[in-house]
């Protein structure tokens, strides 16, 4: 069992469950009682455990929430459903989100509803926005993602553009980002156009390898079922049954943000991801992202997602990051 944790002084509160089928206990721990440390450390909690019968103890809210989230994952393995360390994560998480009311829901966090599945792995939400996005993703056909970067905007974009290629719902995907500072000045680079812009399209190629087998990425990339480009190979195309990101989009100008959003087609499906705050471009306030904002808000059929620093699902560490750098900008 875990050591048990340095915490501060304060109204404590002990809290005790127990289980009903202790089969389930393995796989609710996890192996050597990681699933309880990321707990612990997530939340500042002391958890003891003694055959089917759990005592929590911190101060009331994180004790509240751990009983919460060790029911969630209970829950979830009794419906027959495995959990690993991102289910984990993803439910500590959304633990802490408010309710409507704005208080932190006393009733059991259940397992998130929607997920998105792919040949590699099963991703759910790790935060209420996510939870959002990722209806938004199944639902609307054109929806803007704006937020700092870890939050998934890009990466949860690819992975249900994936999910519907492989469903058969649309016949290719179209990926592109600017490149070089969203100017696109390639000359000067040594090697051919691939060559050239590859290196600025790195992060939707990482995000595909972790969706797909390597070969069926490589695969559909020769067949043209998958494409990534930058935007300028977007012009004069019209892309219909397509599922269609556009990532960095912050650094679009706002004659290329209109070329590319009119290349909606038929049968297909946009995500344009960016961050509002991240701005190459030499003037920032022609971001062609924040233009289409400020046009395309409140139109029907058009959704817009907002991120913000507590979304950020890489390491916490990340998240405080952001928040530095967002305090000292305002």
């Amino acid at each position: 069992m875990a050591q048990k944790k340095n915490v501060e002084a304060g109204p404590r509160a002990r809290v005790e469950l127990e289980f009903e089928q202790p089969h389930l206990l393995g796989p609710l721990f996890g192996e050597f009682d990681r699933n309880l440390v990321a707990i612990e450390d997530r939340l500042g909690v002391y958890i003891a455990a003694r055959g089917a019968k759990v005592q929590i103890e911190g101060d009331p809210e994180s004790a509240a929430r751990a009983r919460e989230v060790l029911l969630g994952l209970y829950n979830r393995l009794d419906e027959g459903h495995d959990i690993d360390a991102e289910t984990v994560n993803a439910i500590i998480a959304m633990s802490g989100e408010p309710t409507l009311e704005g208080i932190v829901s006393p009733e059991v966090v259940e397992p998130p509803k929607v997920m998105i599945r792919t040949r590699k792995k099963t991703i759910v939400p790790r935060s209420k926005t996510q939870a959002v996005y990722m209806e938004a993703l199944a639902r609307d056909e054109m929806i803007f993602a704006l937020g700092p970067a870890g939050t998934g905007k890009t990466y949860l974009a690819v992975a249900q553009a994936v999910q519907q290629l492989i469903g058969g719902t649309v016949d290719r995907l179209i990926l592109s980002r600017p490149a070089v500072e969203a100017g696109e000045r390639l000359g000067f680079l040594p090697g051919d156009m691939k060559e050239k812009v590859d290196p600025y399209l790195r992060p939707l190629y990482d995000a595909l390898y972790d969706m797909l087998p390597t070969e069926q990425v490589e695969r559909r990339l020769a067949s043209g079922e998958i494409e990534i480009a930058p935007i300028a190979f977007m012009r004069g195309r019209t892309l219909s049954d397509a599922f269609i990101i556009l990532d960095e989009a912050q650094n679009t100008t706002p004659a290329q943000m209109k070329m590319f959003l009119t290349r909606f087609g038929m049968r297909s499906r946009m995500v344009v991801c960016g961050d509002p705050q991240q701005i190459d471009l030499p003037e920032p306030g022609k971001s062609g992202l924040h233009d289409a904002v400020a046009r395309l808000e409140g139109i029907e059929k058009i959704s817009m997602v907002r991120f913000g620093a507590g979304d950020v699902v890489r390491h916490p560490l990340v998240g405080r990051i952001v928040e530095a750098y967002e305090g000292k900008s305002t």
